[in-house]
């Protein structure tokens, strides 16, 4: 009987390839080999390669994400996908793979291009009764008043892209004064940013899965940064502390996993989600949710997924 193949789609065209590659190398390592073909994917801004056992490339045939091999050409069965950022976390490319009828592992097209647009995400969950923080949305080339924004978010805020993961260009801005160069640096990684309210709390991180079509939450991890928040060296270059399970109550542990299921209920997720939160005098505060969160040695699904393999 022929294994499935499958290929572990990496890369990407945004700040996190570097982030993607190695997740999508831990993927590869860790499918097992006696159930599956595995192939490793590059999609790159270089072109779509099939990266074979001795690092030749063999170029993507984009009408059906077929390549050659040393053995013979291929036509994957289904996609792992674990590129963050575009197009692999904002459904350009789940559109394409849908259009060709080839599955792929992370969220539909409509709930990850939904999902990767943190104002849209929060626009819709708000509607539902999901705790988020006071925002505002600024487009490349609006006029900015500073003072307008600060009476509307306060101090400290935080400024994000809009639509970017990795904790690329995000700046915490204490002071009048720090504002208007957190816009700057942001809209390095977007032409849309959002400007959020700084809350103060345990900041924690939950995955989240279907099984047998209902959504099962892993083990709560929580964050601390030795910077002044989880921004990218915190996050990719060991300055934090991810402690799982976190050191919050039964009763908060409860709350943030039944506030993640309902999340990816609402939003109709699929596959591994993450979601993010602020615990703000008990209350869990809704942050993002990552479609294709970080799968590489120091990512936090992992780590929860061997925590939970614990019990």
């Amino acid at each position: 009987m022929n294994k499935p193949k499958v290929a572990v789609a990496m890369g990407g065209y945004s700040s996190e390839k570097d982030i993607s590659l190695q997740s999508g190398k831990v993927v590869s390592e860790n499918l097992d080999s006696d159930q599956f073909d595995v192939y490793c994917v590059e999609i790159i801004q270089e072109g779509w390669f099939h990266i074979g056992p001795n690092n030749e490339r063999y170029p993507i045939d984009k009408g059906n994400f077929g390549f050659d091999t040393p053995n013979g050409p291929v036509i994957p069965d289904v996609v792992f996908n674990t590129i963050h950022g575009t197009p692999g976390e904002d459904g350009l490319l789940a559109s394409y793979w849908e259009l060709i009828g080839i599955p792929q592992t992370s969220a539909p097209f409509y709930q990850a291009a939904l999902s990767f647009n943190k104002r849209d995400t929060l626009a819709v969950l708000k509607q539902f009764g999901i705790n988020t923080a006071r925002s505002v949305l600024l487009n490349q080339g609006d006029e900015i008043d500073t003072s307008k924004i600060i009476d509307q978010v306060g101090l400290p805020c935080f400024v994000k892209p809009n639509r970017s993961g990795s904790s690329f260009g995000i700046s915490k801005a204490n002071s009048h004064e720090d504002l208007l160069p957190a816009i700057e640096k942001a809209f390095t990684e977007d032409d849309e940013i959002i400007i959020e309210t700084a809350l103060v709390g345990t900041e924690v991180s939950v995955g989240v899965y279907a099984q047998g079509g209902k959504p099962v939450a892993l083990p709560v991890t929580e964050i601390v940064s030795e910077n002044d928040f989880f921004d990218y060296e915190a996050k990719y270059l060991g300055k934090s502390d991810e402690i799982t399970p976190a050191r919050i109550s039964d009763e908060e542990t409860l709350m943030v996993q039944e506030e993640a299921k309902k999340i990816y209920r609402l939003l109709n997720m699929k596959g591994i989600s993450r979601s993010e939160f602020i615990i703000q005098q008990g209350i869990p505060y809704f942050l993002e949710i990552n479609t294709t969160p970080g799968l590489s040695s120091e990512s936090i699904v992992p780590k929860q997924v061997r925590t939970a393999g614990q019990h």
